[in-house]
């Protein structure tokens, strides 16, 4: 297979300068949110929305990035999930947006990105060598790290001199050149000619065969669930932890901070990959990332926060890589796309759980023991982090997820 490297740049490219962009927007939203209700719950419900019709619209969408072309179901989410974003910033141009304003227009922007990302998974798979898959991982942790590394600190600068709005402007205009580039890859790749001769339910089945046919595989997605879980709630209480005793440009400091230890092994793993004992490196990644959370809990210590904060960041792109390669070898390419949909699907569904869970248990705690609710926060992130793992060392007593490593060699 000839190799595309150079169009994969460019389609990475736009993909992190969206991320950048929805990073602004996702920040500068849970500050505002935050200062108006003072709640973990109500900052956990705008994530939830904003998270959940991408999950539902998983799997239907990954059946039509196997029947359609795929960049420009790519171009069609990208651009449209701009509306959402518009309508939050013309509510606030009229006056300030109430907590029901903020989740329609985040409900509205989630339901167009739902198309992305099985189309985006797909489409690497076109462009690449097998070889070339977990450098592309790497590339594509790094503009997953970019709403981490190079937003929060833009934001928090940008809200101390000025207000959200701003960011959701610049967040509005990222999706112009992110349809740009992707148009430019659509163009010089010539579309798979694709014979629609199966029902939409047969599509759906062919993909859920396609990851339950080796049973690794389908406990690796079982197993991914219920990590995001405990990695959802540190993502949904790690802002009202710290505001809870700081500010919005600590704040941004630190998810900037924090994030550059995803940075760093996602160069790492740009330049030099895995290429070997992807089992073994995913269950010590996991059980680390674990004890990393229990650290970040322990103490109302920024500096504390921030040691254990970048450690776990760093562990992420190890993760998301091993378990990226182990699942992609594994399933056919004419699959792929249903494959990666039903598979958003199933392994996000721990960060439902976590959103609709994580705020409402950490405001719980802080009334039952009367304290603030950045230490309700930090008890509940303690508790995820002690599951995470428990969650690792069950993983690796697994033989039929050693077994998917060695079939990738054969």
């Amino acid at each position: 297979m000839k190799s595309n490297f150079s169009k994969f740049m460019l389609l990475w490219a736009g993909e992190l300068v969206s991320a950048i962009g929805g990073g602004l927007t996702s920040f500068g939203l849970g500050v505002y949110i935050f200062n108006q209700t003072g709640s973990a719950a109500s900052m956990a419900l705008v994530t939830l929305l904003g998270f959940l019709p991408t999950l539902l619209f998983s799997i239907p969408a990954g059946v039509l990035a196997d029947r359609y072309d795929r960049r420009l179901l790519m171009i069609i989410g990208d651009g449209c999930s701009a509306f959402g974003i518009i309508y939050i910033l013309i509510c606030m141009l009229q006056g300030q947006a109430a907590l029901y304003q903020i989740c329609i227009g985040v409900f509205i922007s989630s339901v167009f990105s739902a198309l992305l990302e099985p189309s985006y998974r797909a489409t690497i798979t076109d462009l690449l060598t097998k070889e070339e898959y977990s450098k592309a991982s790497g590339m594509v942790s790094i503009a997953g790290s970019a709403r981490y590394l190079i937003s929060p600190i833009i934001a928090g600068v940008l809200l101390a001199i000025s207000d959200i709005k701003v960011l959701l402007l610049i967040d509005i205009s990222t999706f112009i050149l992110t349809v740009i580039t992707t148009a430019i890859v659509k163009k010089g790749i010539a579309s798979k000619k694709i014979e629609n001769t199966e029902s939409f339910k047969e599509s759906l089945k062919q993909g859920w065969h396609a990851i339950t046919e080796k049973q690794g595989v389908f406990i690796l997605i079982i197993v991914s669930s219920v990590v995001t879980c405990f990695m959802g709630a540190l993502q949904i209480l790690i802002e009202p932890l710290i505001l809870d005793f700081s500010n919005s440009v600590v704040l941004g400091t630190a998810e900037t901070f924090c994030a550059c230890g995803m940075l760093v092994s996602s160069l790492f793993l740009g330049m030099k990959g895995i290429k070997q004992e992807y089992v073994k490196i995913l269950c010590k990644s996991l059980l680390l990332s674990g004890i990393c959370m229990i650290g970040i809990g322990v103490r109302e210590n920024i500096y504390i926060i921030c040691l254990f904060g970048f450690c776990f960041f760093a562990l992420l792109p190890f993760i998301n890589n091993c378990l990226d390669y182990l699942v992609r070898v594994n399933i056919p390419d004419e699959l792929q796309g249903r494959a990666w949909g039903m598979i958003g699907f199933l392994s996000q569904i721990g960060y439902v759980v976590a959103y609709a869970v994580s705020g409402m248990a950490a405001d719980k705690i802080a009334i039952q023991f009367e304290f603030g609710v950045g230490r309700g926060a930090a008890g509940v992130i303690v508790l995820a982090g002690i599951l995470l793992s428990i969650t690792a060392l069950f993983l690796y007593s697994i033989k039929s997820v050693k077994m998917l490593e060695r079939r990738a060699y054969d």
